[in-house]
């Protein structure tokens, strides 16, 4: 048994209702999107009192269970206009499921800025968040820290969010206690800004209660030795992390330089340094004293994060990512990892989405407001939206608006979020999923980075993204970290088993598909109430005419050809080639 409230905020009021077995397991993206649906949200404003924001833990939340501490925030997002599901790392799912708790909805809004307090004992309350307003993240956690004590997981609306600016994530704590994991995309800070709602804190306790805790235990460790012996994650992740990415999507040309107006920032074939990937920033930065092998949430063995140190062996910013190598970094003309460094640092301090703020600033570049590769423009540009002027808050409203505002011809968008750092014409299968995908331009619902697309028909293409949108979309469902997945999906009756055994559910492997599957309709049909057309799938006109240096590609595949993909019936044997 767990505990799900859902929090009345306008009267300050918390409301606890018991969940038991299968509705436990079915969290995440695929909980999101069955309450989203089913409270009718599909045409409301998104930053008005009755659009819910929702935090899901997933079924091993709050255990040494690896890469199973992910907290899911879903609404409908003020960046799209669509439904929304946005998962990060951290320490809030593991301190949730300590307490019993697999989530919580925020109903309404706070008549004043609020701290929800969520205690060990089973208590909840609200408590002042005015001494915590108008600060940076950091501020306002080690203020957070300060009055609540060091074993607590905060999940915070930093001050981009407060003002609804919707660049906003929410930020988690990782295991140090920095508030620098976040649920970045589709403005769900701006949402629980517009809540009133500052910061939740919620006590950690002990391990949960199972239904069969010794098979459970046994899952766990078992879990860990096929992660130990996996060779994508032991060879990639776990050394490298996120970062490896950029040096292969150099390699390939679909890294976005420039604002997207190249796919290579450095020719390798011509003996340039590339500085912006973990082969050169790996070495540098364990050289300093840095690590490569951080874990973003607590029990995750994987550990494909890291910390990252300057010249001086100081902590500059933890972490940096691909995604925020590619459009923070080489989308806005940045070659040197240290100037990306800083710039990630006072990202994480305001609470943004790298990839919304590194889009939105490159369009910048585009307009003629700024130049390419000069960062004391970005963190000028940066200081604006922090402050919140008239400037500010236009740049923070996201990549389409501030393109349109600007009148520049190349926005690189899908339902008004910017495209992730994969270049639909060379990392085509990736792009299919973020046309197709109900979630806007968001590469994590499907990311087949590796594999080459250019031999393959267009009909293959599209099968291999449904492929692993089903996958995907079951592992954000299980608050699991999609990293573990060349683990996961090759081991499916034995997730089952230990899923049964936590819960007293009867599963079989089948289950993950079909949640999978789902999840996608249901979130396609929350997308179709909200309005959304097949127009919406289309990619920018300029990924269609403009060749893409140095492969000369454009895209190939269009809104039409992906009609109807979530109603296909799931193949027996559906298996994607890659794991992202």
């Amino acid at each position: 048994m767990r505990t799900y409230y859902d929090i009345q905020l306008g009267e300050h009021r918390v409301e606890a209702r018991e969940l038991r077995g299968e509705a436990i397991v079915r969290a995440g993206r695929y909980f999101i999107a069955k309450t989203l649906l089913g409270m009718g949200v599909a045409g409301v404003d998104p930053l008005s009192p009755e659009n819910p924001l929702i935090f899901s833990a997933g079924p091993f939340a709050g255990t040494a269970f690896s890469n199973a501490n992910r907290t899911s925030v879903g609404c409908k997002s003020p960046l799209t206009g669509g439904i929304k599901e946005a998962n990060g790392g951290g320490t809030f799912a593991y301190a949730l499921g300590q307490l019993g708790i697999c989530g919580l909805t925020l109903l309404g809004a706070s008549p004043d800025w609020t701290v929800l307090r969520l205690t060990k004992d089973g208590g909840a309350a609200f408590h002042e968040g005015a001494p915590y307003v108008g600060k940076g993240n950091f501020e306002a956690a080690d203020l957070l820290l300060e009055r609540y004590g060091k074993r607590v997981a905060i999940a915070l609306c930093g001050p981009v969010g407060e003002y609804q600016g919707l660049l906003a994530g929410v930020a988690f704590t990782d295991k140090d206690r920095r508030p620098a994991r976040l649920a970045a995309r589709g403005g769900v800070g701006a949402v629980m800004g517009s809540k009133k709602v500052k910061a939740i804190v919620v006590d950690m306790d002990r391990p949960p209660p199972f239904e069969e805790p010794k098979k459970v235990q046994a899952s766990i460790k078992d879990y860990a030795g096929k992660l130990q012996a996996d060779e994508i994650i032991q060879n990639t992740y776990a050394p490298l992390g996120t970062m490896s990415m950029a040096d292969l999507q150099n390699t390939v040309g679909g890294l976005p330089v420039r604002n997207f107006s190249a796919g290579q920032l450095a020719n390798i074939s011509a003996g340039e340094t590339f500085k912006m990937g973990a082969d050169y920033i790996a070495p540098l930065n364990t050289s300093r004293g840095g690590s490569q092998t951080h874990a973003c949430m607590p029990g995750c063995i994987i550990r494909c994060s890291n910390v990252y140190h300057d010249a001086n062996g100081k902590e500059v910013v933890s972490p940096v990512e691909y995604e925020t190598l590619g459009l923070l970094g080489s989308n806005c003309g940045i070659s040197d990892p240290d100037e990306l460094a800083a710039l990630n640092a006072i990202a994480n301090d305001l609470g943004i989405d790298t990839i919304e703020t590194g889009a939105t600033l490159a369009v910048l570049m585009e307009a003629g407001v700024g130049a390419f590769g000069d960062a004391a423009f970005m963190r000028d540009c940066l200081a604006e939206i922090r402050q919140g002027s008239e400037q500010g808050r236009r740049w923070a409203q996201g990549t389409a608006r501030v393109g349109a505002h600007y009148r520049v011809g190349r926005v690189p968008v899908i339902k008004r979020q910017a495209i992730s750092a994969y270049d639909p014409r060379v990392v085509e299968a990736t792009g299919v999923a973020m046309m197709a995908t109900a979630q806007g331009a968001d590469h994590t619902v499907g990311n087949l980075a590796r594999l080459n697309t250019f031999e393959l028909d267009n009909a293959s293409v599209i099968e291999q993204s449904l492929a692993q949108q089903r996958k995907v979309a079951a592992t954000d469902a299980l608050g699991l970290c999609v990293f573990g997945q060349s683990v996961t999906n090759v081991n499916l009756q034995f997730l089952a088993s230990a899923l049964n055994a936590a819960h007293g559910t009867e599963l079989g492997e089948e289950f993950f598909e079909a949640l999978g599957d789902e999840t996608l309709r249901l979130e396609h049909a929350f997308n179709r109430e909200a309005g959304f057309t097949e127009q919406d799938d289309e990619l920018p006109a300029f990924f269609y005419r403009e060749p893409l240096p140095p492969t000369g590609r454009v895209a190939r595949f269009h809104a039409g050809e992906l009609q109807g993909m979530y109603e296909r019936p799931v193949p027996v044997a559906a298996k994607a080639q890659d794991h992202g």
